[in-house]
């Protein structure tokens, strides 16, 4: 910090010290500049004007040093250098209107610049010019000298010089005098007078006009002369000659004469000049000679009239109609003819080219084949040495029309409107075509243009019809040429479509071929495309010459089924579809076959097991009857007891089910329909029936009842239908109830 505090120090000291090493910068501050005229920015010439230039200038030095510029229109006009504080003062003195424009003054000091406003100063007032002649009388042709004068004017200034009220002269000059040569138009007197403009951009002063002067002119007595020969009236043929001489003294000055008709110039020279030829009608016009003397220019004009003595020939031919190689007669005739110059045998005609084929019949006449091409004729008139072309007369022998052609333009659709066109391979136009169906005459077409048809638009109701059209053309006064026969294909458009199936709807099955027969009505060729509902793009799509086609599919499968239909199109350009046809894939028959078989196998299958079962049932109820079943002891009184060993067996034999339902050994004897599988069964035993009889016998107390639970059984084997022993539940008894055996037992008798 306290080294920072002593550099501050030195700088300050170095700065209010003059003497010191760093010597301190000068501030300069240009506060207020502006320019002002003494006595006024509007003042009239000749006035002095002063220019003041004002600046207030912030300085430390008194004695500064400032650089002063004026300006005029942004260009600089003086330049000053001063040390004072003085306004700068520029003087204009005895100022014009060239000194009009813009002023601003510019002061600079130490690299500052400071610009006034700029103000604009006008001076009013032009002094008169004056205007001098050399020569206030003078010959035609002669020149003066002019003077014309801007007494105290500077600047850039016009002059303009005026004869009577018309400018003749205009010169730019960057004093205030010019002198110029005037010439002077004609002879007279004429007053002559000038003025002045001073510019100053972007205006201009005008000065007011000056004294006029006054300047006669004196005609020379010298003239151009025109003489023509022969002066009466003049025809073709006639020597014709034209001169152009001087009349009067012989100036002083070069001379020189011209002569000309219209923009031809014949002849030219200094003292006469002349013309000699053969009148002819295109001579018809002015002459003229001219004399030219500096700048005097004089002339004498003439006009002559040539009578013709035979006018233009025209060539024309008969007839108007030329054909080939046909007699034909060319007229060369001119249509007027002077005939007082002329006599009898004083006109010739002639044809040019000379090989043309065509000889003189009498005076201007020429007759002979026509050519087989165009051909250029001109005739040419002599009369006294004047030769005259008629205009070149192209022949364009015609060509006879050839047989016409008719054909079908695109294609004849049964019962719409189609194109006809008869056209011949040769013939000059206009050919006439007429279309025809058998003899009545339809319409009528001009072709008078090249690359023009002939064309007609008609109808059929029957395909035969197309044949009875015929066309004939004609070109010339000749027969007309007829055509052959209209020979074309009539198309008839599509109709009645029938979609077929092979084979039948009720026999498609699995793996066979399906064909799809799409038939129409209609002229062949035809598009045939087929179609399966639900899919956008045709699953075939077939052209043929025929009015029917197929569509085939190997291997039909399920998928396939589904709803088809067909369309056809053909040249007609009209879609017809077919009714939709739906399809249903069967199954296969060896399928059906396999299944059915397997049905039959399990159905047997099922049987078999059943008869086994029933068998095996049986077989152990017979074992379980011959178990139970023991022989009568000789004290029983041919008495049969039976024991039953095994409770279980007895009550399963007391009850037998057959079709799920329940019979008792008391049941009624089934019905003669019985189920053959029943009966086979019951065969296969004897038809025996079992009879029960009951002894009375007394207890044999050392023997037991059998049991069946807790209650005492007495039971008796019968035999069933199904071979199962028969139950009796006596249970109800009240004999049985007391333990006693029943008197008397039912005897029951069942059969199959």
């Amino acid at each position: 910090m306290g080294l920072l505090l002593l550099l501050t120090s030195a700088l300050l000291s170095s700065y209010f010290h003059p003497g010191s090493v760093v010597k301190a910068q000068r501030v300069v501050i240009l506060k207020d500049i502006s320019l002002s005229m003494e006595p006024s920015h509007v003042v009239s010439r000749n006035t002095n004007v002063t220019l003041r230039c004002r600046a207030n200038v912030v300085s430390v030095e008194k004695a500064l040093s400032r650089e002063y510029t004026i300006y005029k229109d942004g260009n600089a006009i003086y330049n000053k250098t001063s040390s004072t504080s003085e306004d700068l003062l520029y003087h204009l003195s005895e100022v014009r209107v060239s000194d009009n424009g813009k002023y601003s003054c510019r002061i600079s000091a130490e690299g500052q610049q400071a610009t006034s406003s700029a103000k604009k100063l006008e001076v009013t007032g032009l002094s008169k010019p004056v205007l001098h002649v050399n020569e206030r009388v003078v010959a035609e042709g002669k020149e003066i000298t002019a003077t014309c004068t801007a007494h105290g004017e500077r600047g850039s200034i016009f002059f303009y010089f005026y004869e009577n009220a018309t400018e003749i002269e205009e010169r730019q000059v960057n004093s205030n005098q010019i002198e110029v040569k005037l010439r002077l138009s004609s002879v007279g007197t004429h007053r002559i007078h000038c003025a002045y403009a001073v510019f100053v951009r972007p205006d201009s002063f005008k000065s007011e006009e000056s004294n006029a002067v006054s300047v006669t002119v004196e005609e020379l007595h010298i003239a151009p002369v025109l003489e023509i020969f022969p002066h009466s009236k003049i025809y073709e043929g006639d020597e014709l000659f034209v001169s152009c001489s001087v009349k009067g003294p012989p100036p002083t000055d070069k001379m020189h004469l011209y002569l000309s008709r219209g923009n031809q110039l014949l002849d030219r020279g200094n003292t006469t000049v002349s013309h000699r030829g053969i009148a002819l009608a295109k001579d018809i016009g002015d002459f003229e000679c001219r004399l030219e003397i500096g700048s005097v220019v004089k002339n004498d004009q003439g006009t002559i009239s040539v009578t013709e003595l035979f006018s233009v020939p025209t060539l024309t031919v008969s007839p108007a109609e030329v054909f080939q190689r046909e007699d034909i007669t060319l007229t060369c005739k001119s249509e007027s003819s002077a005939s007082e110059r002329l006599g009898q045998e004083g006109l010739t005609y002639a044809l040019e080219p000379p090989r043309s084929q065509l000889v003189p019949k009498g005076i201007g006449i020429f007759s002979g084949k026509s050519p087989s091409n165009d051909f250029n004729y001109t005739c040419v008139a002599r009369a006294k040495n004047i030769v005259k072309h008629s205009e070149v007369l192209t022949v364009r022998p015609k060509v006879p029309v050839t047989t016409p052609k008719i054909s079908v333009v695109g294609r004849a659709v049964l019962g719409r409107r189609f194109t006809i066109l008869c056209q011949s391979d040769i013939g000059s136009l206009p050919i006439n075509y007429t279309l025809l169906k058998g003899y009545d005459q339809l319409n009528t077409e001009a072709v008078t243009q090249p690359f023009q048809q002939a064309l007609f638009t008609v109808s059929v109701d029957r395909p035969d019809e197309i044949s009875k059209f015929t066309c004939r053309a004609k070109n010339s006064h000749r027969e007309a040429l007829l055509s052959t026969r209209l020979n074309a294909t009539v198309i008839e458009p599509l109709s009645h479509p029938i979609l077929t199936v092979i084979p039948g709807l009720s026999e498609i099955s699995e793996e066979d071929n399906l064909h799809l027969i799409c038939g129409v009505r209609g002229t062949p060729p035809v598009t045939f495309k087929w179609y399966r509902v639900g899919t956008e793009l045709p699953l075939s799509t077939t052209t043929s010459d025929k009015n029917n086609t197929h569509y085939q599919v190997h291997g039909l499968s399920k998928e396939h089924s589904g709803v088809y239909y067909c369309e056809a199109r053909n040249h007609a350009n009209n879609v017809v579809r077919s009714e939709h046809v739906t399809i249903e894939v069967r199954m296969a028959l060896w399928k059906k076959l396999m299944i059915g078989g397997f049905c039959l196998l399990v159905l047997f299958l099922l049987v078999v097991v059943s008869v086994l079962c029933f068998r095996s049932k049986r077989g152990k109820r017979e074992a379980a009857a011959e178990l139970s079943v023991k022989p009568a002891s000789p004290k029983s009184d041919d008495s049969l007891t039976v024991n039953l060993t095994h409770d279980t067996e007895v009550y399963n034999a007391a009850t037998v089910r057959l079709d799920r339902a329940a019979v008792s050994v008391w049941s009624k004897r089934p019905s003669e329909d019985v189920n053959d599988v029943e009966s086979s069964v019951a065969s296969n035993e004897p038809d025996v029936e079992y009879t029960e009889v009951v002894h009375p016998r007394p207890v044999d107390p050392e023997r037991a009842p059998l049991k069946i639970g807790t209650d005492t059984v007495y039971s008796e084997l019968q035999n069933s239908p199904d071979g199962a022993a028969d139950h009796h539940d006596y249970s109800d008894n009240p004999e049985r109830r007391a333990g006693k055996r029943p008197s008397e037992f039912p005897v029951k008798n069942k059969g199959l």
